[in-house]
């Protein structure tokens, strides 16, 4: 198989996005193309069919954390359950640039973590707008709080990732989280910037690099004593906790619609922590134990999870509305991931994964720079990070092996990177400006320039990472 035969597919995915095609229609016509190369190429079709299903567990399990995520999202709405929580910090936070840092390394991400696809910004932004922001800088901070990606909705690009290079699910997200320190410091950073009065620059700065490391501390301990799938949500949550019990000032009333979220969050992170805990005690998750039974298995997934804490949230009457406008989301969204990771995996069973890796490690030592700058394309371009995952992992975990380097670390920097790039998504950048005020739609061009100009030294300090790691 032809180097040119084995690209076509992605330069004809990037190229599509690149052009303005919806997703679902790139990824398509992407999984076509690959399709049409790899039976061309001799890959029988039972074998790809046969494949293929092997993967079907991993593909569902993806598309129920995707719908329990959106449902979780509209049935909080619908209550108003998300906005009196928003509104309690809201009269918590006071101002200044400590309160932004409580936005962007706290609430946004808690809300990723739990959520995904873009929620965080949405609960995020309203709440920036509040604090004083001016519309285009709200919606720049609160992109900058999809710092933890990784882990948004429980992980599942980090899951694809992991079983694309055939990695421990739990250990790529720990490497994960060990490379997380750069884009959490940019993230605080660039809020503190934005937040901060210029006679107040330094001490703003150093509170924004403390909050940073609070976060990277809090991720990589919940990863380590709780998994993957509960870092994001249980380390945003333990920094959010600390930015509101330092803050001064009266603590106002608690609402008690706020209530209704406060039990759906309970019942997903209690139950993703007793069901971790319970399966590792066992020894069914232990390591060398292999993989649990499918039965014990589900116990620990987030799809179950999600979708209990919606049972928990949903409201006794007008439930309908909230779940079918989170059908309507889930369909597209989730067709599109399991058409990325079709892709993904028609390149990497077929040889064209392979192909690709052995092309590109030619180019020696001097890919360990380049591979979170491709990992970061994905990102972008697919406005995904299971997307990315989905398409890219296979062959970066091939390079790293043609290479010699490190499996773990290096899928772990690419992991990161993909992640990172979602927030200078054009995508999650339109996103972020429909829920300002009008006048920052006039700003469009400086807030994406702004949020690229930001997330790009943190690819830059990742690419140092993983050939410092590589030796």
């Amino acid at each position: 198989m032809g180097t040119l035969a084995a690209l076509l597919p992605v330069l004809v995915v990037v190229c599509a996005l690149a052009l303005g095609w919806p997703a679902l229609r790139a990824a398509g016509v992407g999984l076509a193309l690959a399709l049409g190369v790899a039976l061309a190429q001799g890959w029988p079709a039972a074998a790809a069919l046969a494949a293929l299903g092997g993967w079907l567990p991993v593909a569902l399990e993806v598309v129920f954390i995707i719908g329990g995520g959106l449902a979780l999202g509209q049935t909080l709405q619908a209550r108003g359950a998300q906005q009196a929580l928003a509104g309690w910090l809201r009269q918590r936070a006071g101002q200044g640039a400590g309160a932004v840092l409580m936005v962007v390394h706290g609430v946004t991400p808690f809300a990723e973590s739990v959520t995904g696809f873009g929620i965080g910004v949405t609960v995020g932004i309203p709440l920036l707008l509040y604090l004083g922001l001016s519309p285009a800088r709200a919606a720049l901070a609160g992109l900058l709080g999809l710092c933890a990606v990784p882990w948004g909705s429980m992980g599942p690009g980090t899951l694809v990732a992991a079983r694309m290079a055939g990695l421990p699910f739990d250990a790529l997200g720990l490497a994960s989280a060990w490379l997380s320190l750069p884009p959490f410091l940019v993230a605080g950073w660039g809020a503190a910037w934005l937040a901060g009065k210029p006679g107040q620059r330094g001490r703003d700065f150093w509170q924004a690099t403390a909050s940073a490391l609070a976060l990277w501390l809090a991720v990589l301990a919940c990863n380590a004593l709780a998994g993957t799938a509960l870092a994001g949500a249980l380390g945003a949550l333990l920094v959010l906790a600390g930015h509101v019990l330092l803050r001064r000032g009266r603590w106002p009333a608690w609402p008690p619609l706020a209530t209704a979220a406060l039990r759906a969050y309970a019942v997903l992170l209690g139950g993703l922590l007793l069901a971790g805990q319970a399966l590792r005690a066992m020894g069914a998750m232990g390591a060398g134990q292999g993989v649990a039974p499918g039965a014990w298995q589900a116990l620990a997934s987030p799809a179950l999870w999600l979708w209990a804490a919606v049972a928990v949230a949903a409201p006794a009457a007008g439930w309908r509305a909230p779940l079918a406008r989170a059908l309507r989301g889930w369909v597209p969204v989730a067709a599109v991931a399991v058409a990325y990771i079709a892709l993904g995996l028609v390149m990497a069973l077929s040889g064209m994964a392979a192909r690709l890796a052995e092309a590109l490690a030619q180019l020696g030592s001097a890919y360990l720079l380049a591979a979170p700058f491709v990992g970061a394309l994905g990102g972008f371009v697919t406005g995904s990070n299971t997307g990315a995952n989905a398409m890219l992992a296979a062959t970066q975990a091939q390079i790293a092996v043609q290479l010699g380097a490190p499996l773990l670390p290096f899928m772990a920097a690419h992991n990161v990177a993909a992640a990172l790039l979602l927030m200078a998504s054009p995508a999650k950048v339109e996103m972020a400006l429909q829920l300002c005020p009008p006048p920052a739609l006039a700003r469009r061009a400086w807030v994406q320039r702004a949020v690229l100009l930001a997330a790009l030294p943190s690819v830059l300090a990742l690419a140092v990472l993983n050939v410092v790691l590589a030796r």
